[in-house]
């Protein structure tokens, strides 16, 4: 090996190890998930905990149809004209409708934000944030039994109400989200005109402080909610419920609240799978 060969040897191991020793640090702080491979792309532990910054800005004025994947390549979308709205009246379009099947992916939704994203049946959330939740962040409406809805890596944040509607029937994956300032992680629909049986699992969870609740299911329905390695941020007091128990309907009516925390049978968890920090 030459001089130079042995001196590019040497700083590449230097490099290598000044990574495995960021990583290690990230670890130990307890950052998993997207929070990780942000640190492990960047290379410092600070940026883990931070919000990707778009590359560049694309106004949206009618919904966007996504078939197929939608690779958004982190830029900006935010709505305008008939998509403008960025407040909590229903029946507002999305940025995005998902047709069955279709993944969304490396997208930053900004303000206003209108309805966010609909799914119309399966689909695939991956690496996807909300600057400033509109009337909902994302609404999973598939009639299936066996339509799966999968929520992997981004965050939303500034949500007055619900992060994710779930009205339609299936299961929901959450995982490697991180979620603050919000009302509702995730709603099970109260009070829709048909109802369904919805299985949620939220696991690798980052939540910022303040919020109400993270999952609010219909027992009536068999609903159940699973949760595991949440971290909970900013709460010392524990005002955010983990997981709401509700008696839902389908005539319109306000649901009512039967109770909340671990029950073994709705609420599935226990109070090792939650921290606060």
């Amino acid at each position: 090996m030459t001089t130079a060969e042995k001196r590019s040897a040497g700083r590449h191991r230097r490099s290598l190890n000044r990574r495995r020793a960021v990583l290690g640090g990230a670890v130990a702080a307890g950052l998993t998930g997207a929070a990780l491979l942000a640190t492990s792309l960047t290379g410092t532990a600070s940026a883990a905990a931070g919000w990707p910054t778009p590359g560049g800005s694309q106004a949206v004025s009618k919904t966007i149809e996504v078939s197929g994947t939608y690779d958004g390549g982190l830029k900006r979308h935010y709505g305008s004209g008939d998509l403008g709205g960025d407040g909590q009246e229903e029946g507002q379009d999305p940025i995005f409708k998902l047709k069955d099947g279709a993944v969304l992916k490396n997208v930053v939704i900004g303000s206003p934000a209108a309805d966010g994203v609909h799914c119309s049946g399966t689909c695939t959330l991956q690496n996807v944030w909300w600057e400033d939740v509109g009337e909902d962040a994302a609404t999973f409406k598939g009639t299936s039994s066996g339509a799966t809805y999968t929520v992997t890596g981004g965050g939303a944040r500034k949500a007055d109400d619900k992060v994710f509607q779930f009205n339609g029937a299936g299961k929901l994956n959450i995982s490697g989200f991180q979620v603050s300032d919000f009302g509702k992680l995730v709603r099970s629909c109260g009070n829709c005109s048909t109802q369904y049986k919805r299985t949620i699992s939220v696991s690798d969870v980052d939540v910022t402080a303040p919020g109400k609740s993270l999952v609010g299911i219909n027992t009536n329905y068999g609903d159940t909610a699973t949760l595991k390695s949440i971290r909970i941020h900013g709460d010392s007091s524990k005002k955010i419920k983990p997981c709401v128990r509700y008696t839902g309907n389908d005539n319109g009516d306000e649901p009512v609240e039967t109770g909340s925390g671990p029950d073994g049978t709705y609420c599935r968890y226990s109070a090792s799978d939650i921290s606060y920090n």
